[in-house]
């Protein structure tokens, strides 16, 4: 059976931890239990769980807006300059993924801290 945890080599430096570093910094999912496994008590101990969690969601959710403005920014900047358009377009295009995943944060944290 493979483990889930990264190789660790002889300096000590795990394989992949800077990989799994940024995605744990911008994605929040890891964070979170399962709330559809289980038995009753199992999934209102996940449930109860996923609230208390829900507390860093806003954290994720600035992360995304700063991607957001700095995105549209290079992407203004981007326009000002000749033969940039198409990476004016690529700013912009990850500006719209980015509004896609807070909204997506904003809803959540909503549904969690209200429900």
């Amino acid at each position: 059976m493979r483990s889930h945890e990264p190789a660790v080599h002889e300096q000590g430096v795990t394989e992949g931890s800077f990989s799994r570093l940024l995605y744990r910094y911008f994605f929040f999912e890891w964070l979170f239990r399962d709330v559809n496994r289980g038995t009753l008590l199992e999934r209102a101990s996940a449930m109860r769980f996923n609230r208390e969690m829900g507390r860093y969601l806003p954290v994720y959710l600035r992360r995304w807006i700063f991607i957001i403005a700095s995105s549209c920014c290079a992407g203004a900047l981007a326009e000002k300059a000749p033969l940039l358009n198409f990476a004016a377009a690529g700013f912009y295009f990850v500006g719209c993924c980015a509004v896609a995943n807070a909204l997506l944060i904003f809803r959540l944290w909503l549904g969690l801290k209200f429900e």
